[in-house]
């Protein structure tokens, strides 16, 4: 009878602890499970869409502006000044990863660089970073090779790149108060139809298509804060 009772009571004892293991286990497979959850939570305010890569590209057709097919295009492009050097200053970056002849843009693409990064800057006191700017319709086919996320480089829906209208800024690294700046900026602009902006996942960037009526609401702005300054 004591054995019984004894082997009752191992019994008894064995089966708690297991079904506090499985407690405790379930419990931390829920947690991880919830700490997932809220990584993977995807609900940007700039969400890209095929109607946006449209709108790009009907851009381009209404400036009528080439999609540069190689280098000696762009070249030809660089040299007649059509698209124009992004210089790097306090508030602007440029990624050492893009080579030194792809470090162009259409001028209005420029201005608003100029005018975000500095805004940007006297808000953080860091600078903006670049990661991308003008490509060659042959680079963006040899990016498709290692990301199949990246856009077309022919279609409806081509990658804005290819006409230099087009940044990529970097998101890695942002507080989230540098996040939610960037994300009210672009969309203000965007609301005003000045530009396409999507937070892109996978490359970590913003993506900004900037429309040539930037420069006419530029020079209206600065004429504004000029009148209100005197």
């Amino acid at each position: 009878m004591g054995d019984t009772k004894r082997l009752f009571t191992l019994t008894a004892i064995t089966l708690m602890a297991i079904l506090a293991t499985t407690t405790a286990s379930a419990a931390t497979r829920y947690t991880r499970h919830r700490g997932h959850a809220r990584r993977i939570k995807w609900n940007p305010v700039l969400r890209g869409s095929h109607e946006s890569q449209l709108r790009q590209n009907e851009e381009i057709d209404r400036l009528q502006l080439p999609r540069i097919n190689d280098q000696a295009q762009l070249e030809e492009l660089e040299r007649n000044q059509e698209l124009v050097p992004i210089h790097e200053s306090a508030a602007l970056r440029v990624s050492p990863a893009i080579q030194p002849d792809k470090r162009y843009c259409r001028p209005w693409t420029n201005y608003f660089l100029q005018d975000m990064s500095e805004t940007y800057y006297r808000e953080f006191h860091v600078p903006l970073q670049v990661n991308s700017a003008v490509r060659t319709l042959e680079q963006q086919q040899k990016l498709r090779r290692h990301n199949r996320n990246a856009a077309p480089e022919v279609g409806d829906i081509a990658s804005s790149h290819l006409a230099g209208i087009t940044v990529d800024l970097a998101k890695r690294g942002l507080t989230r108060a540098q996040h939610k700046w960037i994300e009210d900026y672009l969309k203000d602009l965007r609301d005003q139809g000045l530009v396409e902006a999507a937070e892109e996942r996978r490359q970590a960037c913003f993506h900004v298509m900037v429309s040539d009526r930037y420069t006419e609401w530029r020079e209206t702005r600065q004429v504004a804060d000029k009148l209100e300054g005197e």
